[in-house]
């Protein structure tokens, strides 16, 4: 059983006079779905729910902001007053009834609040002006201990409510890291200058925390153990700070990075290009420095691996993020010993970019994030019936998974003989192998249920017919589409979806026509071979543009709909600093390749790119004849994935989720 394998993970641990069940905490996250008013709503409270079912110890509800002069952006949920107090005590309740702890993140933007006084002012540590223009005034003594209060009042509130741990963040550059940072706190009287003076607001407020809500119980201090900034603080100075906060709270949850630059906010938030927990060796340091109970964060996805920095004594707690979006049901599975059917995080940013443009929660691999509602209430078709899915893609497999433990029969067919569809052919890509987790986990769970799989099997309408479905389901995909341009077929041309299998079909120059995800990421894997990779694109931007739009050499910026992968854009600006072997050139009009690489256009003028390889990844076809070519075959009928429209992973498994939903319900 998962318990006896993973021992460390599964020995309770007490903070304060509390017990949690386990190591295995969900960190904070806030929710951006609030009502008029900033609290909570039903979604929300079914969003945190899930993960408290599927067996986290603890539950943390994020950026709960202590006045509403903290809010650093408008969907943050307000902890100033009793207006959404029905909300906090059923969202506790939703957690807490399932064994979990209930915790709350007490938070305060400082100096980055949205919310300007009517003077047009903002409170900070000292006179000064924001990039933005906004006045910031220092805040007088009387502020200092009125925002103290502020967060005593929140916590006793959260307590109220049902709320089981307080979490004050203290970390990523906001309010209480900006009293703690010795760049931005220079102030001269006792609360700034010196060490000593500059942990005086966050020991205070952990006071006043203790004396609201009493002792024993849990208080967690969240930090950055490295700003990961230019002019920020190190480790040496995390370990300080952690020093300091020894003895004062009950968990020390060392994260890392800093909201204000995008390389900092690469590391709070580790994107794909990182190692599997990149930031523990911070916690691991500070561990080594305090006897106060230390959780680690950031990329953790492998059992194995959180098994071993709790045994090996690197942290006492793993706090789990985006991966308690991929699968809330993680450590039930372990408890069960079904540790192989983990759903892994890819680090995408599907969540944030989708949170960012639409304030809602989706995951590309977990269909039920953004739709928990339905999946804590869900109904049980009305009739059982014969379904026939036609391909063995990410559309394909999802809608056969969710049809089959609904009670439908299912007949997957696949032309090719493996399921996994087009994204197999990036197996080969360091960075991606959390896809190629994901395909393989995805065609386990088919493997366990009462599917009846057909590889190398051409769906016709003919075939079809033969099997007298109830419902036919296609997903059959789509195929690359290739630019018509002059000597597009000559022998130097390669399509992105060849050279993602075979990058020995590569010379050492490539350049890539098509400047969005599949060309970036592609120009990304050649280039951390050593090849020379310049990207064409006839946008004026890409997605990974830096803030501002300005264009460059290196990368350029794209307009933002939903869907569009506008976080990991960052992430991938960020990463092509690294590669200074690849550059992205936009506003630039591929003309033709000859033997010796392609004619161009930019800005009006010509421009010739010398390239061993020209490849093409300028987008897809949609198969939707073919799929169309299937609606005789059954009274009903419906086409999912590529083969409606070039879709991403979200919207293909989103839509395969629920059409096989719907089916059974006449």
């Amino acid at each position: 059983m998962g318990i006896e394998k993973y021992p460390h993970l599964f020995e309770p641990i007490r903070l304060g006079k509390t017990t949690f069940r386990h190591r295995i905490f969900a960190s904070p996250q806030d929710h951006p779905d609030l009502t008029a008013n900033l609290q909570l709503t039903s979604e929300a409270r079914a969003f945190y729910e899930v993960k408290a079912m599927g067996g986290f110890a603890s539950v943390c509800v994020g950026d709960f902001m202590v006045e509403k002069q903290g809010h650093s952006h408008p969907w943050q949920l307000d902890g100033d007053g009793n207006f959404g107090k029905a909300g906090m005590f059923r969202t506790a309740n939703a957690i807490t009834r399932h064994g979990a702890v209930a915790a709350v993140e007490l938070n305060h933007a400082g100096i980055n609040s949205s919310w300007v006084y009517p003077e047009g002012y903002v409170w900070g540590m000292s006179d000064g002006v924001r990039a933005d223009g906004v006045e910031i005034r220092a805040m007088t003594e009387e502020r200092i201990e009125q925002l103290i209060g502020k967060y005593a009042a929140a916590a006793a509130y959260a307590r109220q409510c049902g709320f089981g741990m307080i979490t004050i963040h203290a970390g990523h550059g906001w309010g209480p890291a900006q009293f703690i940072s010795p760049r931005d706190n220079t102030r001269k009287d006792r609360w700034g200058g010196s060490f000593e003076n500059r942990m005086r607001f966050p020991l205070a407020v952990i006071e006043a925390v203790r004396r609201a809500v009493g002792p024993g119980f849990p208080i967690e201090v969240r930090i950055s153990g490295h700003e990961w900034l230019p002019d920020g603080y190190d480790l040496e100075e995390g370990v300080r700070i952690a020093k300091a906060l020894d003895g004062h709270c009950d968990l020390i949850h060392v994260s890392a990075g800093h909201h204000e630059i995008d390389a900092a906010s690469m590391r709070t938030h580790p994107t794909m290009f990182l190692e599997d927990g990149c930031n523990v060796p911070f916690a691991a340091e500070i561990k080594k420095n305090v006897s106060t109970p230390v959780a680690t964060v950031g990329a953790l996805t492998e059992p194995d691996q959180m098994e071993e920095i709790i045994a090996s004594g690197q942290a006492d707690v793993v706090a789990l993020g985006r991966q308690s979006l991929a699968d809330p049901d993680l450590p039930i599975k372990l408890m069960t010993g079904r540790e192989d059917e983990i759903n892994r995080c890819m680090r995408c940013f599907t969540c944030f970019s989708n949170s960012t443009l639409g304030g809602v929660f989706y995951c590309a691999t977990n269909p039920i994030i953004g739709n928990e509602m339905e999946a804590l209430y869900d109904t049980p078709p009305r009739r059982r019936k014969k379904v026939l899915v036609a391909g063995g893609g990410v559309a394909g497999m999802q809608a056969a998974l969710t049809l089959a433990r609904r009670g439908h029969q299912v007949i997957l067919c696949e032309k090719s003989g493996r399921l996994g569809g087009v994204l197999r052919c990036e197996k080969n890509i360091s960075f991606k192998k959390k896809l190629e987790d994901y395909l393989d986990r995805q065609a386990l769970r088919i493997s366990r249920e009462e599917i009846q799989v057909c590889l190398n099997t051409e769906v016709t309408p003919e075939f079809a017919r033969k099997l007298k479905p109830d419902v036919v389901v296609a997903a059959l995909g789509s195929r690359p589409v290739r630019p018509p341009i002059p000597g597009i077929d000559g022998a130097n041309v390669r399509g992105a979806e060849e050279i993602y299998y075979d990058f020995g079909k590569a010379g050492d120059r490539c350049v890539i026509l098509g400047g969005g995800l599949v060309g970036l990421e592609l120009g990304i894997a050649l280039a951390e071979t050593g090849r020379d990779v310049t990207v064409v694109e006839m946008m004026p931007r890409t997605i990974a543009s830096p803030p501002g739009g300005e264009t460059s050499e290196r990368m350029g910026q794209a307009g933002l709909a939903a869907g569009e992968p506008l976080v990991h854009g960052v992430a991938i600006s960020e990463h092509l600093k690294t590669l200074p072997n690849m550059r992205v050139l936009t506003s630039t009009k591929a003309l033709a390749v000859t033997d010796a690489g392609l004619e161009a256009e930019r800005e009006g003028k010509p421009l010739f790119l010398e390239a061993d390889t020209v490849i093409y990844a300028v987008g897809q076809r949609p198969l939707s004849e073919q799929a169309l070519a299937l609606r005789s075959a059954a009274p009903e009928w419906y086409s999912v994935g590529d083969c409606v429209a070039p879709r991403n992973i979200l919207q293909a498994t989103q839509t395969a989720y629920q059409i096989a939903r719907d089916i059974g319900r006449y």
